[in-house]
């Protein structure tokens, strides 16, 4: 149970900032397939089924709620002040996760070279995602039906990224210009004004009907298709590095991107090690388990 909510604090911490994603750390942790599994069952499965899922999303999502809630907390304000020591923070986590994620999935991905463009293809999609920068148009425009579709629309990929090991949501969110809106709204509710509150309202119908239209393709992708899967999410990592580098300049106020002079090299290996510890943690609870089902 201590290990599921510490998984889902985890997961928190990462979809809260670009560059690793929530479904990332669940595959590091070595849950990430029972995540995506409970998610479907909770749609689509019987009673009995829905129960024991709904056991394990409330742990997960409890850990989550409370890592959420530190980091908005936490990084509302640091991200502004701060963004090239944190670029360089999830540069150092998504470098070292890319070993971990090719160690987990040797069998996907080793010998399975016909599937390379698919990484291309990933890489791309992010690219240009990156490229996209929307981030005065939901500032400039306000509430209006348009924005509100823009903000739905944008929840939909965003939850369907966060599932994925290997694209942030939250990468997705710079690039259509929510990130730091979408912080500062819950950090804002947090201290009881809800002067935005349309931004989260609307994102969080987004995520809702994202859940429902992308769970089951994505479950059958892992399931049936599962090295195209691997190399499109690995092509999409890889590409995350450029998102982050050019993170700054999506903020509502503009930064020069990340150069050789504004990286934080002690940043970059604090996200490393990181990633490492959390991998340790994984393999130290697996040889407890087995310890506990040996005796």
């Amino acid at each position: 149970m201590v290990y599921v909510i510490l998984g889902g604090f985890c997961m928190a911490l990462a979809d809260s900032v670009p560059g690793v994603s929530g479904g990332t750390i669940a595959f590091i942790l070595g849950f990430y397939d029972q995540f995506i599994s409970s998610l479907h069952t909770l749609l689509h499965g019987n009673w009995a089924a829905k129960k024991q899922a709904l056991r394990f999303l409330i742990k997960l999502g409890g850990g989550w709620i409370v890592g959420f809630l530190l980091a908005v907390s936490l990084l509302a304000d640091f991200f502004t002040t701060g963004i090239y020591q944190v670029s360089s923070l999830f540069l150092g986590f998504v470098v070292a996760s890319l070993p971990l994620v090719y160690s987990e999935e040797k069998a996907a991905i080793r010998g399975q070279y016909k599937y390379i463009p698919f990484a291309f293809l990933g890489a791309a999609i992010l690219i240009l995602l990156t490229r996209l920068n929307f981030s005065s148009m939901v500032e400039n425009l306000g509430l209006s039906p348009f924005t509100a579709i823009y903000v739905v629309i944008a929840g939909m990929l965003v939850i369907s990224a966060m599932v994925l090991p290997g694209i942030s949501g939250s990468t997705l969110l710079m690039s259509f210009g929510l990130y730091v809106p979408a912080l500062s709204t819950v950090k804002e509710l947090m201290h009881g004004d809800f002067h935005h509150a349309w931004i989260l309202l609307f994102l969080m119908i987004g995520i809702i009907v994202g859940v429902f239209l992308s769970l089951g393709g994505i479950k059958k992708m892992l399931d049936s298709h599962r090295s195209a899967a691997m190399y499109t999410i690995l092509g999409m990592m890889i590409a995350s590095l450029y998102a982050i580098v050019m993170g700054p300049t999506t903020l509502s106020e503009p930064e020069p991107m990340m150069s050789i002079h504004s990286f934080h090299i002690v940043w970059f290996i604090a996200g490393c090690a990181a990633v490492a510890a959390i991998n340790f943690l994984k393999h130290w609870m697996q040889k407890r388990n087995d310890s506990k089902t040996e005796a």
